[in-house]
């Protein structure tokens, strides 16, 4: 089993007051030591000035994984691919489909999507590669492919919204992607926001990978905006992984991060920009 560092480079808070830059978004690094891996860009490009700060130099990632095509993952990548240059881009065939979400009249006319359209992001250097299945990126680490709905108390947020056919209808955010990474002591799951839920989403990477005990679960849950039932229904089905790492950050919300917190005191990590996250 290879090491595995995960840094936080761009979360909507900072825990490391180094002059790094907060804002709306995620981006991770994982160093493999012989790969490395960026999984989102976060949304102003600030991953570039605060990866500088913590000591990574960006022009040596292999490659970048894009959990779905909402702005506060994707739209840090043209600075990135500005400054790294040609690089394979991993993601689902939906990456560019138009989400929505819904404004204060309740219509849709709130633009989430990438900001960017593909032709412009591959003339700044990214080759994509589409995946709507579970792919082994390399030796035990798991691109998840779709995500099966299986369970019946999770559902995508109503505010989130898309244009099919000329008509507005509820985003199935089917581009929803997360990574799972096998190792000897259970699996380490790395969200982007758990659109397709978070329990959905384990028990997934559990039929994958064919390994029952979960390590770690990493990133964002969507939890905060998740109703008071998928929210306690969730904690529920957690209760029962005894994972050694919890470092839910983003989309989970400041409230639901005090509540997990306190739920599981002994393998709650904050997860901010800056914060790093060591698996031997």
């Amino acid at each position: 089993m290879r090491k595995l560092k995960i840094t936080i480079l761009v979360e909507n808070t900072v825990g490391v007051p180094l002059g790094l830059i907060s804002e709306w978004g995620l981006s991770m690094l994982l160093d493999f030591g012989d790969e490395r891996i960026l999984f989102d860009a976060g949304e102003q490009g600030n991953l570039v000035n605060n990866a500088q700060i913590l000591g990574h130099d960006l022009r040596k990632i292999d490659r970048v994984i894009l959990s779905h095509g909402h702005y506060d993952h994707t739209g840090g990548l043209l600075k990135f691919l500005q400054y790294r240059g040609t690089i394979p881009v991993f993601a689902h065939p939906d990456l560019f489909t138009e989400h929505y979400g819904r404004g204060l009249k309740g219509q849709a006319d709130r633009y989430l999507g990438v900001p960017y359209c593909q032709r412009q992001l591959e003339s700044a250097g990214a080759r994509f590669h589409w995946h709507s299945e579970p792919l082994e990126l390399s030796s035990g680490l798991w691109l998840s492919g779709e995500i099966p709905r299986k369970t019946l108390f999770e559902r995508i947020d109503d505010q989130l919204l898309e244009f099919k056919g000329g008509d507005v209808v509820q985003d199935s955010l089917y581009d929803d992607l997360s990574l799972f990474y096998v190792t000897d002591q259970g699996l380490i799951i790395i969200l982007g926001c758990a659109h397709s839920g978070l329990v959905n989403i384990v028990e997934h990477a559990k039929r994958v990978t064919g390994v029952q005990k979960v390590r770690a679960i990493i990133g964002g849950t969507h939890l905060g905006p998740a109703s008071p039932d998928q929210q306690q229904q969730t904690i529920d089905y957690l209760r029962g992984l005894n994972f050694d790492c919890f470092a839910p950050n983003h989309c989970t919300g400041l409230s639901m991060l005090s509540k997990l917190a306190t739920e599981f005191p002994s393998a709650f990590t904050w997860a901010m920009a800056g914060n790093t996250l060591d698996f031997n």
